[in-house]
């Protein structure tokens, strides 16, 4: 089969590789349907985070069962699914805890040994604990299909953002960061109910999709200009709820800054640069809490199924390139030069 590899910073490449196969009685096979790029996934293009030369890549995607383990009693070929971004065994403490992220036979997709999203066809390991079934007459569905794929990871991801920030109803809201998961949290915080969401970006287009999800308000200025914006949105007092979804210093200490005294932070940008951004003492004086990290998206994806499935929510606009497997090292491109917020990728 064809799979996207990294080889080196900016070097991207579709490959022949060798077509997954069944090796274990829990794992599956699944034809790829429809698959994406993620921002983080920038973070290797970049260099930034270290890849072996011909390591697969690609965390996001959905498709159809090919071939099932003899294990395997929840999923059997023709069977359309959707993958979480890692998988997970669904036996053990932290599985039923609803914390996959932290199984210990769980792994994330691309990782060394393991198939990528971004290609033809990928092996699962532990299918009856990773995968969910998605109904059959979704595949004849581009529209849906597109929506169904951001369960894999950015509106899940947004979702636990939404649920460590403390979102409720009648709350305020402010989202720190325009990418597809920010734009997912904004689309969460919307779900669960606030009243004002404060969505900080400038690009047009991204915060023209954040005000379709739900944002009451767009604040474009940064650092301590968008604090002092926020800050007369809320009479001075700021966020109950604030969405971190970038991973910077810098962007963490703007959402510690428009948080309102007692009011929370959820955390999901993945952490890159050379410091935190926090400020304990502020924070303890402040009653400020604290709650993010890895999403486990297994565990909101039948919570958040049925809402895309009737239409409630479609994230599908945060997609606005979609490109074939050959078009994946452009559609790299595109993102990291910010031409593109998130690549639809359709083997």
């Amino acid at each position: 089969m064809r799979a996207t590899t990294i080889h080196a910073p900016f070097d991207m490449r579709v490959e022949d590789v060798p077509d997954p196969v069944v090796q274990e009685p829990t794992d599956v096979v699944v034809r790829v349907l429809r698959a994406c790029i993620c921002g983080s996934d920038l973070w290797a293009y970049r260099g930034e985070s270290a890849r072996q030369p011909g390591q697969r890549i690609g965390h996001e995607f959905l498709g159809i069962v090919e071939a099932a383990g003899s294990d395997v009693t929840g999923f059997t070929a023709g069977d359309l699914v959707v993958a979480p971004f890692v998988w997970s065994d669904g036996t053990c403490d932290y599985c039923a805890e609803g914390l996959q992220t932290s199984c210990p036979s769980g792994g994330f997709w691309g990782s060394v040994g393991s198939d990528g999203g971004q290609g033809e066809a990928v092996r699962v390991p532990f299918a009856d604990g990773t995968l969910v079934k998605l109904p059959a007459d979704a595949a004849s569905d581009d529209h849906l299909l597109t929506a169904l794929l951001a369960l894999s990871d950015v509106l899940g991801t947004g979702h636990h953002a939404a649920l460590g920030a403390g979102v409720r109803k009648g709350s305020t809201v402010a989202v720190v960061g325009d990418g597809a998961v920010g734009l997912c949290g904004v689309l969460a915080a919307k779900r669960l109910g606030a009243e004002r969401i404060i969505a900080l970006g400038r690009h047009t287009v991204r915060t023209d999709i954040a005000r379709l999800f739900g944002a009451t308000d767009v604040v474009a200025e940064r650092g301590e200009a968008a604090e002092a914006a926020v800050r007369e949105l809320t009479g001075g007092q700021g966020a109950h709820a604030v969405i971190e979804a970038v991973g910077t210093e810098q962007s963490m200490r703007t959402a510690v800054a428009i948080a309102r005294d007692g009011g929370s932070i959820g955390y999901v940008g993945v952490p890159h640069g050379s410091g935190t951004g926090l400020d304990l003492s502020v924070m303890f004086d402040r009653n400020i809490a604290l709650r993010g990290g890895v999403a486990p998206v297994r565990a909101y994806i039948p919570e958040l199924l049925p809402d895309v499935l009737d239409g409630t929510i479609d994230p599908s606009p945060v997609f606005d390139l979609t490109v074939g497997l050959d078009g994946v090292p452009g559609g790299y491109k595109a993102m990291d030069e910010r031409t593109a917020l998130k690549v639809l990728v359709t083997p």
